[in-house]
């Protein structure tokens, strides 16, 4: 208990208890603001109108009139589509191909080219999605037309050309919005590294005091010091979330006082993790570049701006070690598909087996720094004596 009110009045003193609320909101406000716009709209694109025919200017108001794609331009011959893509004015280049009214009227099939920057794939996705609705619907259009010029009524005609059709639903981020994953993964980086700098201080702090192996070499010392950097940083966490729901209207289903469960699980092996980095740290100011080995695998291979399904096997198993990989895991759970809290006792439990697995560690660490604490202490009592005698 005297370990967890000396830790809590150091944390009160420091620039932890300002930086774990003011970094994290900060970032909040800064990221939400960037991406703001939620969704990719109105791509530009270049059409290359080789047709010259009404039904090629219609077309072109089609596309124009897609919420994904704004033509910037039409050119009348054919050009070179890398000169213009090369400036990054377009990111697609689709071009309409001669005799296209003549075939459409004769009944001939026609190819339509789309050639796209595949440089930014995240600025393309609604443009594919626009290009595939927009043609389905001229070739059902022009099916049932002639179908209905031979005299065939209109639903035998739908029939006929489109048997089956989709309709498809986009569940828990139907806007794709930002917020929910770019967001709300810088916030969960910015309180891991203010978290993990500070809470991994601890050892070289209390050895440089002279207090490290003072109640023995048992790691639960750390355990109750890590207290104070856990609570904050899940209430932190918390505001943040809340303020992304209500400003940013991030989808958010979990109740909170059943998520603060995993929060806590989290920040607490978060914190633990941190100590494990720092043990070894000479002093203090060493600590906040171990941080990185946590830091940069964290933001690349958890999920927060690409899918972890998009990595090697390998690479996945190697991201569990990391508690961000299990608490993106429960926020896409609990807070978004509003899972139960039984329904992620996997996530959980993997949090607790880093717990323990680090706790373990630091408890042989300082074992082994016990040990050599006595050895010295030994040695030098021997060297007293044998000076003593002499």
């Amino acid at each position: 208990m005297n370990s967890l009110i000396e830790e809590w009045k150091y944390v009160k003193a420091s620039k932890f208890l300002k930086g774990i609320f003011i970094g994290p909101l900060v970032a909040v406000l800064f990221f939400g603001l960037m991406f703001s716009h939620n969704q990719i709209n109105k791509s530009p694109v270049v059409v290359i109108d080789e047709d010259h025919s009404a039904y090629s200017r219609e077309l072109i108001s089609e596309l124009n009139a897609s919420q994904y794609m704004h033509v910037v331009n039409v050119f009348a011959s054919r050009m070179d589509p890398e000169a213009l893509l090369a400036n990054e004015q377009a990111v697609a280049v689709i071009m309409l191909p001669n005799q296209l009214e003549l075939r459409r009227l004769q009944g001939l099939s026609s190819n339509i080219g789309i050639l796209m920057d595949n440089t930014m794939p995240s600025g393309l996705t609604g443009i594919r999605t626009a290009i595939q609705e927009i043609i389905t619907t001229e070739n059902i259009t022009l099916s049932m037309t002639r179908l209905a010029q031979s005299g065939m009524d209109a639903e035998t005609s739908k029939g006929l050309v489109s048997p089956l059709s989709l309709q498809q639903r986009m569940l828990f981020n139907p806007t794709t919005s930002y917020v929910g994953f770019m967001v709300l993964g810088f916030v969960n980086i910015v309180v891991l590294m203010i978290t993990t700098t500070a809470a991994g201080s601890i050892a070289p702090r209390l050895r440089q005091e002279g207090k490290l192996l003072a109640k023995g070499a048992s790691p639960a010392q750390f355990w109750i010091r890590s207290v104070p950097y856990a609570v904050l940083s899940a209430i932190s966490l918390l505001l943040c979330y809340g303020l992304l729901k209500q400003v940013g209207n991030m989808r958010f289903e979990a109740e909170p006082y059943l998520f603060v469960i995993p929060l806590l699980i989290y920040t607490f092996a978060l914190s633990l993790m941190g100590m494990l980095i720092g043990y070894s740290a000479k002093d203090s100011s060493k600590v906040s570049l171990r941080t990185s080995f946590v830091l940069y695998p964290s933001f690349l291979a958890t999920g927060i701006q690409l899918t972890p399904l998009a990595f090697p096997l390998f690479f996945q198993i190697m991201a569990w070690p990391l508690p961000m990989n299990w608490l993106n895991r429960l926020l896409r759970g609990m807070a978004f598909r509003s899972g139960g809290l039984t329904a992620y006792g996997r996530e959980m439990g993997a949090l607790l087996i880093i717990i323990g697995v680090v706790s373990l560690i630091i408890g042989l660490l300082m074992v082994r720094e016990a040990r050599k604490a006595n050895f010295s202490q030994e040695k030098l009592v021997n060297s007293d004596v044998l000076s003593v005698s002499n």
